[in-house]
């Protein structure tokens, strides 16, 4: 049964009005035993799937019901108290599942480094069933010893079109977003809503959606990662605005926490930072109109954004906007008022390969970012190692490590994946 609590978005704006936490420290522990792997089995063929039946997925912990809603919060900060240093630092990171498996590399990695989310990479039509097998036996790795218990964040990239990850029986063949913006705002919340269903059955719980990226008209074939795509849900800021703030509204009847990107906008730029390094945006400034739709999303309580790999030149020439305090603090945190989980791009992209692992992760945490992506769990490990020795070496990085935790594990427990008794 869907949860009659407070929708997502509106839980996560309670947690950040609570309080903070205490700090601790630990070493970390040996890899645990390796264990068999859980793989997608394809399906037949990638054609139209039915809906998923009603049935709902099993029970997840939930805050303890002796919480009232104005005490959200007091779970999160009560978590981070009881975590080692290790395994908050575990909870900045989506870790890549491999050909979608979760083999004995991800899970010595999540013993070893107590990586506390993880995320289906390449695209499968093996159906919701498989996914939600793959995504269970996830979840049991949430141990007290590897993530002090909290549960995972599992995501995915459902945008639709060319960029649906999930396929197969129990999930739709979802339109392009090019398509969705044609639909009015209200069908397509129905339409989010319907297919944040799928995903809650197979045991996913957060979209790498929506895309708030604005497409001039017209130069859509040479925009690479949006354009070319069909990713863009128009070439207006205010149509944008609208159908992101109702995907994010849609998603969020269903408790699936929603991710708009790519801040500050990829629709002004020639190359995919995916596949191309030096992208640069010399048009898009702090106070641009094509920054209206992320300010939607933060209106309609998205609780992440994601970070572009791009450099903006009339922003912040000197630095990636991933790496940019004025981008990050500047822009997200103090013009748009946004208090979730600032997140980035994947850090094993094209656009960052030149730098050395462990300084992209210290880069993005100084510059006031809090979950990292990699797409695979070598990296991870390099830039957790990175974080750690940051940490021992300079007590103000601490305190940044454990404000970017706090602010995840917000998240967690708006979500339900955080259990106080």
């Amino acid at each position: 049964m869907i949860s009659s609590r407070p929708a997502i978005g509106r839980r996560l704006v309670l947690v950040l009005l609570a309080g903070s936490a205490l700090a601790a420290c630990a070493t970390l522990p040996p890899p645990s035993v390796r264990a068999p792997a859980l793989s997608l089995s394809p399906s037949p063929s990638p054609a139209a799937s039915p809906s998923p039946s009603p049935a709902a997925p099993s029970p997840r912990p939930t805050p303890s019901k002796s919480l009232a809603p104005t005490a959200f919060g007091v779970c999160a900060a009560r978590t981070l108290s009881s975590l080692t240093e290790a395994q908050r630092i575990g909870q900045l990171f989506i870790i890549g599942l491999i050909h979608n498996r979760l083999d004995s590399t991800e899970r010595a990695a999540i013993a070893q480094y107590h990586f506390g989310s993880m995320t289906f990479t390449e695209r499968t039509w093996a159906g919701v069933a498989a996914v939600r097998s793959v995504s269970d036996g996830v979840q049991e790795l949430g141990t007290h010893q590897s993530t002090g218990g909290v549960r995972f964040f599992i995501a995915a990239n459902q945008e639709g079109g060319r960029i649906q990850g999930l396929a197969g029986p129990g999930f739709d063949v979802i339109p392009s977003a090019v398509a969705q913006g044609t639909m009015s705002p209200a069908e397509l919340e129905a339409k989010a809503e319907r297919w944040a269903r799928q995903l809650r059955i197979g045991g996913v719980n957060l979209d790498f959606a929506p895309v708030g990226d604005v497409v001039p008209a017209g130069t859509e074939d040479q925009n690479a990662p949006i354009g070319q795509l069909q990713r863009e849900f128009g070439s207006e800021p205010a149509v944008v605005s609208a159908h992101v703030a109702a995907f994010v509204a849609g998603m969020e009847k269903v408790d699936i926490a929603t991710t708009v990107k790519h801040f500050p906008g990829l629709g002004r730029v020639g190359g995919n930072t995916d596949f191309t390094a030096e992208v640069t945006d010399s048009v898009t400034t702090r106070s641009d109109p094509f920054i209206e739709p992320f300010r939607a999303a933060v209106e309609a309580h998205v609780p992440f954004v994601m970070v572009s790999l791009a450099t903006y030149e009339r922003i912040d020439p000197d630095h990636l906007a991933v790496f940019s305090p004025t981008v990050i603090d500047g822009m997200l945190r103090h013009d748009l008022d946004f208090r979730g989980v600032v997140i980035s791009d994947s850090l094993t992209a094209k656009a960052v390969s030149s730098i050395p692992a462990g300084t992209r992760a210290i880069d993005f945490l100084d510059a006031g970012g809090d979950m990292i992506i990699s797409n695979s769990s070598g990296p991870a490990i390099e830039m957790a190692q990175a974080l750690a020795s940051e940490v021992a070496a300079r007590p103000a990085f601490r305190q940044r490590v454990n404000d970017a935790a706090l602010h995840v594990l917000r998240a967690k427990e708006a979500a339900g994946l955080l259990s106080c008794g």
